[in-house]
């Protein structure tokens, strides 16, 4: 047993090394990628205040991001969104159009049949006249 207890006291710890003390990394060689060091002149000459239009591009198509939408340009299925954009326009034109035919319609056919009434109005009571002067001959 004396032995045993002999062979572990005398096996070196740092066969499995010493997780406590890890290695050391080395510094960075390269400088920071970080833009916040930049002062107002240099940031201005890097990134611009006029960056243009935003397009992208995918799978034939074309988009461009115009006043917080995303506008198609151009591509394989169909219309451009400016076409698309126009005819809605007009269709919402001439829907306005046709409800304000539909409303002018209206007032005709309440006028007809207002002209009407007071035709007919007329008609009783010239009939209503003409039986009284009869009575009266």
């Amino acid at each position: 047993m004396q032995k045993t207890v002999q062979w572990l006291t005398d096996m070196p710890l740092s066969l499995f090394g010493n997780k406590f003390s890890p290695k050391k990394t080395p510094p960075r060689r390269a400088h920071s990628l970080s833009n916040l060091h930049l002062d107002a002149s240099q940031s201005r000459e890097e990134f611009g205040p006029d960056v243009g239009p935003v397009k992208l591009k995918l799978g034939g198509s074309e988009i461009q991001f115009e006043n917080g939408m995303w506008v198609a340009e151009s591509g394989a299925g169909g219309a451009s969104h400016k076409e698309v954009m126009k005819l809605r326009k007009q269709n919402q034109l001439l829907a306005e159009e046709n409800n304000l035919l539909k409303l002018k319609i209206d007032v005709l056919l309440d006028m007809l049949a207002e002209a009407t009434a007071v035709s007919h109005y007329h008609e009783n009571e010239l009939k209503q006249l003409k039986g009284q002067v009869g009575r009266k001959k």
